[in-house]
């Protein structure tokens, strides 16, 4: 086993009075608002951009049942301007993130010893590649097979010759879209959080795989609460939890620390020693 570096231990930190502290938490959050304006600013100048972006599901499936001047409305002379607001909003989260994160870790990190900051780098990495990954799997996989389903309803001549066609509201169709990204990409962060707190000794993979019946039930329950009600997209995402909690505890098994988890296996043994022990002796 290699020798520990006694600087592990060290923390860069130089002794700070209180307003020094407060100051720098000032300045971080005036540099993260910053970076989030500058984001939004961009993103509204390229709002209709973004906003064919997340309709494109959408209209290529439109075009496949037949086309036509197919289309999303808006019923409030203000709902396409607060559209585009929100769709800016959406778009300057994503583009300001890692200004964000990165003035998170600037204030946190001179409190952490030098080992934490190693231990704390992967997870930091992983948490936006995590995120992407779940927001492609929501649009490129569950929205046009959601939208194809939901499509599949329209009947060209309807009851008594009316047709039942779709008319969606362009607000309540991007606040789906949303949603149903920041859901997915939120839930993909599931290996990151159990991981970190088994690496900290909060859970183990043991307790991890125990639970297992009942986190099944809580991932089915939580696709319910942040997916609209239908049963396809709920069990859409409570799939991909569901694989992601098993990497959890495969991952949980690397991370955490090895000294509890032996510990437990020497009194696990040395308490079914003493127990034969003392059969041993009934026996004589």
């Amino acid at each position: 086993m290699a020798p520990r570096d006694p600087r592990d231990d060290e923390i860069d930190d130089k002794p700070m009075p209180l307003i020094e502290h407060l100051l720098e938490l000032r300045r971080r959050l005036l540099y993260s608002l910053a970076a989030f304006l500058v984001a939004f600013a961009v993103c509204y100048y390229y709002s209709k951009d973004i906003y064919s972006f997340l309709a494109r599901p959408l209209a290529e499936i439109l075009m496949q049942h037949g086309g036509g001047e197919r289309r999303l409305i808006f019923t409030a002379l203000y709902e396409a301007f607060f559209t585009y607001v929100k769709v800016a909003v959406f778009g300057a989260l994503f583009l300001s993130f890692p200004v964000v994160a990165m003035q998170v870790w600037l204030f946190i990190a001179p409190g952490l010893y030098r080992r934490e900051k190693r231990a704390l780098a992967p997870f930091l990495i992983a948490t936006p590649i995590l995120f992407v990954i779940g927001a492609a799997l929501a649009y490129y996989v569950i929205f046009p097979t959601a939208w194809r389903f939901f499509l599949s309803f329209e009947s060209p001549t309807g009851a008594g010759g009316l047709p039942i066609q779709l008319e969606a509201k362009v607000s309540e169709y991007l606040n789906l879209v949303m949603k149903l990204i920041l859901a997915f990409g939120v839930a993909f962060q599931l290996p990151v959080a159990l991981t970190l707190m088994a690496k900290v000794g909060l859970v183990s993979s043991r307790a991890l795989a125990s639970k297992r019946r009942y986190a099944y039930v809580i991932m089915f329950i939580i696709a319910a609460i942040l997916t609209p009600p239908d049963i396809f997209t709920q069990t859409a995402l409570a799939l991909p939890l569901i694989a992601l909690y098993e990497a959890s505890i495969f991952a949980a098994r690397l991370v955490e620390p090895k000294g509890e988890e032996e510990g437990e296996e020497k009194e696990e043994g040395k308490a079914g020693a003493e127990a034969s022990s003392a059969d041993g002796k009934k026996e004589g």
